[in-house]
């Protein structure tokens, strides 16, 4: 049996490296990733952690050297946030199209401008489409938790892939929350020491990274497209193995909230779906036929599921923490991957968007309250005045 402790998302990322035994851990720091580093670094000092820590000149280079690391057949580990997310975003591609399944934690922080300190999902949301598995984690111990599952899920022979565990910078990243800290032998049962497809080797050298010739690219993005699209059944697999050995159950794609009898929910990913939570349970208790789902798995995007899932009410409001501007329908990414996923269901589900919880602002109580009373609105009028709206300067 596991120890239960009190830690922040970072303490209880670092503990999952630890348990996942890895072999380089290559650190740069900006808050609010930093915690990671400063408690794997601990770690390592005190013997608790057999693996070479190297600090890197900067954010590319963090990504070079696990780049590296696992090409050369180690289990490797970075991390980041905000502006440093951005500074490596050149090596992305090429590590999944080397297909190493490195591991990279990015505790959420908003660019410049403005900056700060707190969660804005911007950064990691700019990463979707590098060909890494991506989700997000709501509380300490799901930052534990998709981290052993993500190496599990990355490194398994049919996906080969890197993965990006996200959680948000301050609410998850830097609030205690209750951890079940598993033990190493239940985690060895689950995570097999890590065996690389391609180990670079001095006496059988070969060329990472080159430059290819035009005609060799479709077949290079088709490969890695399979990849993707094949990490869906592993994900799947994973999940329920997880939850065998750790007795911890996860929906691998998204997480319903008393959704039972609901008319109107609300569709968000990471910490804030915390929050929102409490505010269904209040609306609830007074009668509203109210839910929330919260996505955890962003790419693969569960199209089926989320369809399937968002079918049975009348109205949706999709919640961005981040921002892509010019998009359709002014809002954010998450509303157009959710109007994508239910397109062929016509105007059955009322969709509306809101753009929240910016600059690492909270997104309120009673934001989320102004949400759900647009959301009735809406079911009452069965129109949608406004496609989407920016809190709180819209409601």
């Amino acid at each position: 049996m596991g120890v239960k402790k009190r830690m922040s998302g970072c303490v209880a990322t670092a503990n999952a490296i630890r348990l996942a035994d890895v072999d380089v851990i290559c650190s740069y720091p900006i808050r609010p990733y930093t915690g990671i580093m400063s408690e794997l670094a601990r770690m390592v000092a005190d013997g608790e952690l057999d693996a070479e820590f190297i600090l890197g000149e900067g954010e590319h280079g963090q990504l070079s050297v696990v780049y590296g690391a696992a090409a050369a057949g180690a289990r490797a580990f970075t991390g980041s946030s905000g502006v440093g997310v951005m500074y490596a975003m050149e090596l992305y591609s090429p590590i999944s199209g080397e297909r190493l399944p490195l591991q990279m934690c990015i505790a959420d922080r908003t660019l410049d401008p403005p900056g700060d300190f707190g969660s804005e999902q911007t950064d990691a949301m700019c990463c979707r489409d590098q060909g890494w598995i991506q989700g997000w984690a709501s509380t300490p111990q799901e930052a534990l938790d998709i981290s052993l599952m993500y190496y599990r899920i990355g490194e398994d022979p049919r996906v080969l892939l890197p993965q990006y565990a996200c959680q948000d910078g301050y609410f998850v990243s830097h609030i205690l929350g209750e951890v079940d800290v598993p033990t190493q032998a239940e985690v060895n049962a689950f995570l097999p020491p890590y065996k690389n497809h391609h180990v670079l080797d001095v006496k059988n050298p070969m060329i990472i990274g080159a430059q290819i010739e035009p005609q060799m690219g479709p077949g290079l993005q088709y490969q890695r497209y399979l990849a993707v699209e094949g990490s869906r059944k592993v994900i799947e697999e994973v999940h329920a193995e997880f939850a065998d050995i750790f007795g911890r159950k996860y929906d691998p794609w998204i997480e319903e909230y008393m959704t039972d009898g609901a008319e109107t929910v609300i569709f968000i990913q990471g910490g804030h779906a915390e929050t929102g939570k409490t505010v269904v349970n209040r609306l609830r208790n007074l009668g509203e036929k109210v839910g929330l789902i919260r996505l955890r798995t962003v790419r693969p995007f569960p199209t089926k599921q989320v369809r399937e899932a968002l079918s049975k009410f009348k109205a949706v409001g999709v919640i961005d923490n981040s921002v892509s501007f010019g998009i359709a329908c002014s809002a954010g990414i998450l509303l157009t991957e959710v109007r994508a996923a239910i397109y062929d269901m016509g105007d059955k589900v009322k969709t509306v968007g809101f753009v929240a919880g910016l600059g690492g602002e909270m997104i309120t109580h009673d934001e989320f309250y102004k949400v759900f009373k647009k959301l009735k609105e809406v079911v009452k009028t069965g129109r949608v005045e406004k496609e989407s709206y920016w809190l709180p300067f819209e409601l």
